[in-house]
């Protein structure tokens, strides 16, 4: 076993994965987090690496071939939507999107080598994309195409999803609701409440994995305390479905002060999902754990509740 048993994937390549104008997603979220990753000097601790890019075919282990060439044509151009109005067209959104996807399928690569046993991309969890069209800012969804990689690539049918992002992964949740082998926990703010109108506890999947999935909205200004009152239906949901690989959607638009969402959380929440997970891993996984960035538009939340993270994984 290597010394460093984390990696990091870090560069311009992920950063350009952003929208201009004032775009809440823009391309500063990464050097945010790099910046204070830096600065409480944890690189000392983790395996460095430069985003990949992914080719098309991992890409369309879960999108349409007529969306991977729309997106492709509009980042020609870089005008238009890609959806109604939240995921503006950019010039090169396809080769970053890209590199987005293929961090996340490289770190499963190489965990899957031994290379390592956890690692981090903080630019990914892009959970809203579908598999033919964007949403909410995402636009290949480089979750569910990990999870179709790990399935296709591996044999890994047992894949354990866990948000944490104030927004339900929808995009997610919908294309592998039919799926009873996909473990799926989300804690999100209320549908009712916030975009994307989904999640509600009594979704719990459909035909046969109907029961199988677990959305737990909260209220708005839902804080610590009401995350320690409801993390441990994921522990014992985890623990009973025994995943073989875990990946965790930790955005940090659930901190309080985001100025999109109406959540509450402090970094010790994610820190405190990360290293429970982490000991779940190690029970059930050989420890492999793959953690996702996800949402977040308030940069210094995004510097404070990725390194929590981090920090708790290694």
């Amino acid at each position: 076993m290597p010394s460093k048993q984390t990696a990091i994937y870090l560069g311009q390549e992920l950063a350009d994965y952003g929208f201009k104008d004032g775009h809440p997603f823009g391309p500063q979220r990464h050097d945010s987090f790099k910046a204070e990753l830096l600065n409480q000097q944890l690189d000392k601790q983790l395996i460095l690496h430069k985003p990949v890019l992914a080719n098309a075919e991992r890409i369309a282990l879960f999108h349409t071939d007529d969306y991977i060439e729309k997106v492709s044509d509009y980042s020609k151009t870089g005008h238009g939507y890609l959806d109604g109005g939240d995921t503006p067209s950019f010039t090169g959104m396809f080769e970053a999107a890209s590199h987005v996807a293929g961090s996340v399928t490289d770190a499963i690569d190489r965990i899957m080598a031994g290379e390592f046993i956890r690692a981090f991309s903080p630019i990914a969890g892009l959970h809203h994309a579908r598999r033919h069209v964007a949403a909410g800012f995402c636009v290949f969804n480089d979750c569910g195409i990990a999870i179709e990689y790990l399935r296709a690539q591996y044999g890994i049918k047992r894949v354990a999803y866990i948000d944490i992002d104030a927004h339900h992964g929808d995009g997610v949740f919908y294309s592998f609701e039919d799926d009873a082998d996909l473990l799926f926990a989300d804690i999100h703010q209320d549908g009712r409440t916030l975009y994307p109108g989904t999640g509600f506890a009594e979704e719990t999947g459909k035909d046969a994995a109907k029961g199988t999935k677990l959305n737990i909205p909260v209220p708005p200004y839902s804080d610590d305390s009401v995350f320690e009152t409801v993390w441990p239906q994921v522990e014992a949901y985890l623990e009973n479905g025994k995943p073989e690989f875990i990946l965790l959607q930790c955005g940090a638009d659930s901190i309080e002060g985001d100025p999109i969402t109406n959540m509450a959380f402090s970094p010790a929440s994610h820190a405190h999902a990360a290293r429970s997970l982490r000991d779940i891993a190690d029970r059930h996984c050989g420890s492999r754990m793959l953690g996702l960035g996800g949402g977040g538009y308030n940069h210094d939340n995004i510097a404070r509740g990725w390194t929590a993270v981090v920090e708790a994984m290694v």
